[in-house]
């Protein structure tokens, strides 16, 4: 990109990708563009907001809706200036309160109870992150991750625990990360030894580093625990295994060889009852192995459908996938009451006078715009990232054979979403407390608990750093199998297309991103910076120069005599890099989709500012990238920053409309800044 056009000068129809590309970007900014979006009623309200809503609520809009008018999330805010005994009573006792809805049963088959129907399941979760998040996480450890781990990694033995589990007559904890040994769970020091005379593992904690902690329930609640350890049997080993482990009896007294420490007070969460567990000779019966994928008989003779010992743990792990997708829901959620809470209060809240005489609304100011639109447009886009995710991982659920490369895919994409929105829930909830000022560092407008409570997410469920390095490390090596001779660097290119091939078979506007994308390819013309196209290519045409440097520095290296895991630490900001332009790359495309999913003109113009706004947001943020390698002049980067403020003038009529978008009932926000003078009527719970 060499020269500028003016926008205002625009035509859509003689621009690369003529009408298409016009419907998925929206009108051209100009005098008067806000307005031609379309009539409203009511900031935050009317026909608009329902449309913005219906749009981002997907295909699961139906368990959004149920949400919205059945959960009495207004009563299960959590009230300020409790002790922590007293948080751990409440959240007690509002999970008592679930277990009276549908929430508990919908991640279970039906076989088991529930409905059967995952992608319901993940969506609930995300509607419930908009209450009190130890609440959140309590429900996740129990329902979520034990209950998920009995039935996906245990058979019909173990299922018979799962009625027990959903109505919480058997609470339980998920034990698998430990003090020294973090995201690497390959590594866990914790042992499961096979006695065939007594036919029973013994479970043994070799050393502090070995114990398991941050467990949620561990420290009061959970009678069993879903414990990780390395198994052996007949003095072979077999690697990581799942065993059930009771730590506690029916009255909540500790067993024999059980210790367990209380983590105490933490920075957020404190109504989740987080500790440390050790065992010490503890002996449980062989039945005890969730053996669906891995089985020991009576002599210690061990089996498995899966020879590799290596793909044995992935495949282990990749059923537990649903916490990590979890994760990023809810923290999307918790992001976009934090968003609501500010903007609102920023159209009320008055600071210093114009020329008139009059007070000026803070969200009048470019400033304010600045700090709060770009990052509604973020969470827009990681919303309907997470929409198409979790359809993925529903329908990959649902089908009657595991696809191995799929599985993969959903796995790098997991990852990678969920470390870009809990990075997102941390920056924008801090802005959104700034902003807000003094109001915002009181207790009872939520905001600091939100930033308390939503800041481990950036850390649990894998470790974001680490979780991009594992989608770069996807994107080079994922489908070596494939390419026979192929030196890296050819491999990469290769894996890149694939990918990106994969990614357009699979997203609901492939037909569209493939003619943009070739189009923009094939054009001489120098598109405009609100060209979608553009956009579009842009993203793509970094990810695949990144990941193809990062094999030639790697390639490179590996011909020296330097060791591969120096080759490879040396090269880490790089596989970071990697990481971060393919997710960014597969947020704008779920954003496109989603764009084509609105059938509303006016709704969908509006998207289109709102994705433009995304793009450019992205764009300013990387600046240093796109200038040193080519593909912004100085000029053009400078009129990246002068388009960001434009477009963020242009929306700020609708500021309200978009949060309200977030289809968020004003009863749900907990704020009482927005009480004594609310600002639109919103979404009635």
């Amino acid at each position: 990109m060499t020269t500028a056009r003016q926008a205002s000068t625009r035509d859509d129809d003689a621009r690369p990708g003529g009408d298409e590309a016009a419907r998925a970007r929206g009108p051209a900014p100009g005098p008067g563009t806000a307005a031609s979006i379309g009539p409203r009623e009511q900031a935050g309200a009317g026909p608009l907001v329902d449309q913005l809503r219906s749009t981002l609520d997907g295909r699961w809009s139906h368990v959004r809706e149920q949400a919205r008018h059945q959960l009495p999330l207004h009563e299960w805010l959590a009230t300020p200036g409790l002790s922590i005994a007293e948080q751990r009573t409440w959240v007690r006792a509002q999970m008592q309160s679930l277990v009276c809805t549908d929430y508990p049963r919908q991640g279970f088959a039906a076989d088991h109870g529930g409905s059967g129907d995952v992608g319901a399941s993940v969506t609930s979760f995300e509607m419930l992150a908009h209450a009190d998040l130890s609440l959140l996480v309590k429900a996740g450890v129990q329902w979520g991750l034990f209950g998920g781990t009995v039935e996906n990694l245990g058979t019909e033995r173990h299922h018979a625990l799962v009625p027990d589990i959903v109505s919480l007559q058997l609470p339980g904890c998920f034990a698998m990360s430990e003090t020294g040994h973090g995201s690497d769970v390959q590594s866990v020091g914790t042992t499961a030894t096979y006695d065939s005379e007594t036919q029973e593992f013994v479970l043994q904690t070799p050393d502090r580093a070995s114990y398991k902690d941050y467990i949620g329930g561990a420290a009061e609640d959970a009678r069993m625990a879903a414990v990780f350890a390395q198994l052996s049997t007949r003095g072979e080993e077999h690697g990581v295994h799942c065993l059930l482990v009771p730590i506690r009896d029916r009255k909540g007294r500790v067993l024999p060889g059980v210790h367990i420490e209380d983590n105490g007070a933490k920075a957020g969460l404190n109504g989740v009852d987080n500790g440390r567990l050790a065992f010490d000779r503890v002996r449980v019966p062989r039945d005890a192995l969730l053996d669906r994928y891995a089985d020991v008989a009576e002599d210690g003779t061990y089996t498995s459908p899966i020879v590799n010992p290596d793909a044995r743990f992935f495949t282990m792990l990749g059923t537990l996938i649903r916490g990590r997708i979890s994760v990023a829901g809810g923290a999307g959620s918790a992001t976009r009451v934090a968003l609501t809470i500010a903007t609102k209060y920023a159209e009320q809240r008055r600071q210093f006078k114009a020329p008139s005489g009059d007070e000026v609304v803070v969200m009048d100011y470019l400033v304010h715009q600045r700090r709060l639109l770009p990052l509604i447009a973020t969470s827009y886009a990681l919303g309907f990232a997470q929409n198409e995710l979790v359809a993925r991982m529903h329908d990959l659920h649902a089908a009657p054979s595991l696809d191995p490369t799929a599985q993969r895919e959903l796995e790098s994409r997991a990852a990678g979403l969920k470390a870009l929105t809990t990075w997102h829930a941390t920056q924008a909830i801090q802005e959104c407390r700034e902003a807000c000022g003094g109001a915002g560092y009181l207790a009872e407008n939520r905001l600091p608990q939100l930033k308390a409570d939503t800041d481990v997410f950036t850390t649990f469920e894998g470790d974001n750093h680490v979780l991009l390095q594992l989608v770069a490390k996807e994107l080079l090596v994922g489908y070596a199998s494939e390419f026979g001779g192929l030196d890296t660097l050819g491999m990469v290119r290769f894996a890149s297309r694939q990918i990106t091939k994969a990614m357009i078979e699979r997203t609901t506007a492939r037909e569209l991103i493939a003619r943009l994308v070739d189009t923009a390819r094939r054009s001489t013309d120098e598109a405009g910076l609100l060209d979608r196209a553009t956009h579009l290519v842009m993203f793509e045409d970094r990810e695949q120069h990144v990941l193809e440097t990062l094999a030639r520095r790697l390639r490179r290296a590996k011909g020296s005599d330097t060791d591969s895991f120096s080759v490879f630490n040396a090269a880490q900001d790089h596989v970071l890099e990697a990481g971060r332009a393919h997710v960014d790359r597969i947020v704008l495309e779920a954003f496109v989709a989603g764009i084509t999913s609105c059938h509303d003109p006016d709704t969908k113009r509006l998207f289109g500012k709102v994705c433009d706004l995304y793009v450019l947001h992205r764009i300013e943020a990387d600046k240093a990238w796109f200038l040193e390698h080519g593909r912004l002049t100085p000029a053009r980067s400078k009129a990246v920053t002068a388009m960001v403020n434009t477009l963020c003038g242009e929306l700020r009529p609708y500021a309200l409309d978009l949060v309200a978008g977030f289809g968020i009932p004003d009863s749900w926000l907990g704020a009482a800044m927005l009480a004594d003078e609310p600002v639109a009527a919103g979404v009635q719970g």
